[in-house]
């Protein structure tokens, strides 16, 4: 069964930092394009990072210079450290594979970006 576990986010001021982790089982982890989502209230869910087996990443231009994203293929980990964030960044953040399965998003983690 697929499953994805993410965790980390939280309440934070303009300018500070979290990094969010999820957990996958279930998938050949190793050979997918893994990553991370985010919806925010009222908004379609949308890709903003994306990380390739072989170490390719691509940003989604709000986030680009901000966010890193990196994967751990021994744990089936993938992790979004997200710096200077600010309030347009509230969102519940998922990770899945890209393109993604339809069927097994997570719960997901809630991000608030407020002072």
């Amino acid at each position: 069964q697929v499953q994805f576990l993410e965790s980390g986010g939280g309440l934070v001021q303009p300018g500070g930092s979290l990094r969010l982790s999820c957990a996958a089982s279930g998938i050949s982890f190793s050979i997918r394009n893994m990553a991370w989502y985010r919806q925010a209230p009222g908004k379609q869910r949308v890709e903003v990072a994306r990380a390739s087996p072989g170490g390719t990443e691509v940003y989604a231009d709000s986030v680009k210079g901000r966010f890193t994203i990196s994967r751990d293929d021994v744990k089936k980990e993938v992790h979004l450290q997200m710096d200077r964030l600010n309030p347009e960044d509230t969102a519940v953040y998922y990770c899945n594979r890209q393109p993604p399965l339809a069927a097994n998003w997570g719960q997901g983690t809630q991000v608030t970006v407020s002072a």
